[in-house]
């Protein structure tokens, strides 16, 4: 089954990086891990809950527009074999002051009035980080940590944070973007 499914990936295309309203904006903003450099491997500990330890890697990133009102990140799979990039991760309403995420601080959601951020649905209706845990014998998965500035803050309930909802909501908004590229794999 493995080597049926080794040829199927999502494809980047899907990715929200390449969604409308994300599209023709400055890749201004540079998006960094102290865990794994650039298109390097993720460590274990950072990978899904029975591959990993299912903590969310520290992020850093710095060059944010002076005109941001709000960060939102969004970590997929393009690599996944299904039609569309497997989401391990949305955060909405992330200050522009900021400067990075703490390690696990995405894994477990958020809660109250005085959380950081809000933290959404992922794939299968899961909410806070999925690490990686690809299929074994697949080959890598690239995971992609998406990082857009928006001119607006999102609006949404946490219970409605998707992928979908998250980039209807930011159409339009987006005023700058950078990425981060981390790559796993089981053999």
């Amino acid at each position: 089954m493995t080597n049926l499914l080794h040829r199927f990936r999502a494809g980047t295309g899907k990715l929200g990086w390449n969604h409308p309203s994300a599209t023709n904006v400055p890749e201004t903003i540079t998006v960094s891990s102290p865990a794994f450099s650039e298109g390097g491997p993720i460590p274990s500990r950072h990978a899904g809950t029975g591959v990993g330890d299912n903590i969310s890697p520290p992020l850093n990133w710095d060059n944010i527009p002076p005109g941001a009102r709000e960060l939102v990140l969004l970590v997929e799979d393009p690599d996944a074999p299904l039609p569309r990039p497997f989401v391990h991760c949305v955060v909405t309403n992330i200050a522009t002051d900021t400067s990075g995420i703490e390690a696990g601080a995405l894994s477990v959601p958020a809660d109250g009035p005085q959380a950081p951020f809000t933290i959404g649905k992922a794939s299968m209706g899961k909410t806070g980080y999925l690490g990686p845990a690809p299929i074994r014998g697949h080959g890598p998965h690239r995971y992609i940590f998406q990082l857009f500035a928006l001119d607006k803050t999102v609006d949404l309930a946490r219970h409605r944070v998707t992928k979908r909802r998250v980039l209807k909501a930011i159409s339009g908004h987006v005023i700058a973007r950078g990425q981060l590229t981390g790559t796993y794999e089981q053999a």
